[in-house]
């Protein structure tokens, strides 16, 4: 196997962009193949995954569209699979791998790769991250809140080969399958992965016989010099210097401490340094993240401050430097579990978010309810004897910009491209019942000039003899922030409703039994507000009283503005809000 052949050609500006979109088509399509071929729900429902192409050294140069969280890792397991296969590595070979810490996230996220050549020519890596919905471990579900080390969590499988020169390796397929209580849906998922990645590399091919390969390595090089040269262009619309932020972790679902979090953000004409020292050692539950998910994290608010339009590859994130202590909560290392890395990592997003907020308000809103309240509800159907899992992320309230009110009912920063799932499809299947799905206007949301976005309510009621629930809740004590005045947002919560029992208030459960007719309530809470509440236009007021987002006595209390038969009394209104600014400067020390 070589990685060159022949002197490089260059590619011309044209026919770079052609190959450009070629490698992106090819991407999009084994997106969507394996979204329309999977087995899971959180597939081909939730599309809980990502899929990108490397070059021969390992550098991303095309994605598309998946969980930013995924995407981002995609050349951390690239890079390691080269390390280990480089010199051995065959046609038609493909490699699993899921060890967080040298490709993150936790054991459920199964990477793999298909090296694509032409003839005995390396020229780049098919890479497609998955969410298995089961891998084994000590919960249905594999990922829990309770592991306290990685071996807890399910089948670890270290950078190995799945096929050999295009023959499966059954001995290890027979493996994950006696370790899988979704065995079926595992398999499935598996040889869905595969075939679409065959379908990107059946296009690499044909870029190849119209072009060349030569000039597609060209093109690839072009394509990370010109990501490069934009992000330089881009980090000089950027404020220059050092922004900091802390916040604090829940808590790390063994104990009830707190864990403290910061970063330091410096952005300079060539770099964009983020350095996490001085954060938590890692904790002894499983919401550690490792460090490629918190370089993942970091990379998510890079592009959102940068241009969230940009084609995402190697080239564009090489300014970036990221810098988090081994042994700390953003650099976990081994036996740490991760399998709720996502309530470490999405700080790595928010920390940076938050440190910038202030300074680039037209690209980024106040804090979001941030946690992406992983759910599982899994059993076995006594209609139809089989195991079945709901495994979802659940959507909730964003902040407020500060030139418009936050999103209602969306997805965290983390899960991007993914969708909510649709109840009446887990209904169908599944022996559960969405006894209610609404906002959370119960719990209310951030208030501001802009006010955050508001969160959901989702009741689930168990229609089978047993199952089991785990769930990992994060932000439940310590809610958005808000910004330039605005208040906080309101926190995450679920709710475990058990025959003769009180209800019971709960952050992070792991395979929690349940009975028929035992309901869970999960309750994502609202993002924060942008600006003093005071300077709120009345009319936006008026219209939340008339949607039922606020009550007439909250629109009087919070924003000073008085509300009768259903039209802002102006006088009242303009009087209300001079006591309540008056009151204001009189309480200031």
């Amino acid at each position: 196997m070589t990685t060159r052949q022949g002197p490089a050609e260059k590619a011309d500006p044209f026919t770079a962009e052609m190959i450009k979109n070629g490698l992106i088509v090819a991407c999009e399509e084994m997106f969507y193949a394996f979204g329309r071929t999977a087995m899971s729900p959180v597939i081909y429902e939730v599309l809980d995954y990502a899929v990108g192409i490397a070059n021969a050294e390992g550098e991303l140069v095309a994605q598309t569209p998946g969980v930013p969280g995924f995407s981002g890792v995609l050349d951390f397991v690239a890079s390691d699979v080269l390390e280990k296969w480089r010199k051995e590595m065959r046609p038609g070979d493909v490699y699993v791998l899921n060890v967080p810490y040298r490709s993150g996230t936790h054991l459920n996220d199964v990477a793999l790769v298909l090296p694509s050549f032409h003839k005995d020519d390396l020229l780049g890596l098919i890479i497609n991250k998955g969410h298995w919905s089961e891998v084994g471990g000590m919960h249905f579900g594999s990922w829990t809140s309770d592991a306290t080390e990685i071996f807890q969590e399910g089948m670890q499988f270290p950078n190995i080969r799945l096929y050999l020169e295009g023959k499966p390796n059954r001995d290890l397929i027979e493996m994950i399958r006696a370790n899988s209580r979704l065995p079926d849906q595992t398999f499935g998922d598996m040889e869905a992965q595969i075939a679409s990645m065959k379908v990107a590399d059946r296009r690499i091919q044909k870029l190849i016989e119209k072009y060349g390969v030569d000039v597609i390595r060209a093109s690839m090089d072009k394509l990370l010099e010109d990501g490069e040269k934009l992000a330089a262009l881009k980090l000089k619309g950027l404020p220059k210097g050092t922004f900091e932020a802390e916040d604090y972790i829940d808590d790390d679902g063994i104990t009830e401490d707190p864990l403290y979090v910061k970063a330091k953000v410096t952005i300079s004409d060539d770099a964009f340094v983020v350095d996490f020292t001085g954060s938590a050692p890692q904790g002894k539950g499983s919401i550690n993240s490792p460090l490629p998910g918190t370089v993942s994290g970091v990379r998510e608010t890079y592009m959102a401050v940068m241009d969230p339009h940009a084609l995402a590859n190697a080239g564009f994130f090489r300014p970036i430097k990221v810098i988090a202590p081994e042994g700390s909560v953003f650099h976990a290392v081994r036996p740490a579990p991760t399998s709720t890395y996502w309530e470490s990592m999405s700080y790595s997003v928010d920390l940076v978010w938050k440190a910038l907020a202030p300074h680039v308000p037209d690209r980024l809103s106040a804090g979001h309810f941030l946690s992406i309240l992983a759910t599982i509800l899994a059993g076995v159907d006594d209609r139809t004897r089989e195991p079945f899992a709901v495994v979802e992320p659940q959507p909730g309230g964003w902040g407020a910009r500060n030139d418009g009110d936050g999103e209602s009912g969306l997805v965290a920063c983390g899960d991007g491209e993914t969708y909510i799932a649709s109840n009446e499809v887990y209904e169908r299947n599944m022996p559960i019942l969405v006894d209610r799905y609404e906002l959370n206007i119960e719990a209310g949301t951030g208030h501001g000039r802009f006010r955050g976005g508001f969160g959901v309510i989702k009741d689930y009621v168990v229609r089978c003899p047993e199952a089991s629930f785990t769930v990992s809740v994060g932000r439940a004590k310590y809610p958005p922030w808000g910004v330039d005045g605005g208040t906080d947002g309101t926190p995450n919560t679920c709710i475990v409703f058990k025959h003769g029992r009180e209800p019971m208030v709960a952050r992070k459960v792991g395979g929690l039994k349940l009975v028929r007719g035992e309901k869970v309530s999960l309750r994502s809470g609202g993002g924060g507000g942008w600006g003093p509440p005071l300077e709120r236009d009345p009319e936006r007021v008026l219209s939340d009283v008339r949607n039922e987002y606020l009550t007439v006595e909250q629109a009087r209390d919070i924003y000073g503005v008085v509300v009768e038969g259903m039209q802002v009394d102006g006088g009242r209104t303009q009087r209300r809000r001079e006591e309540m600014r008056r009151g204001h400067r009189e309480r200031r020390p």
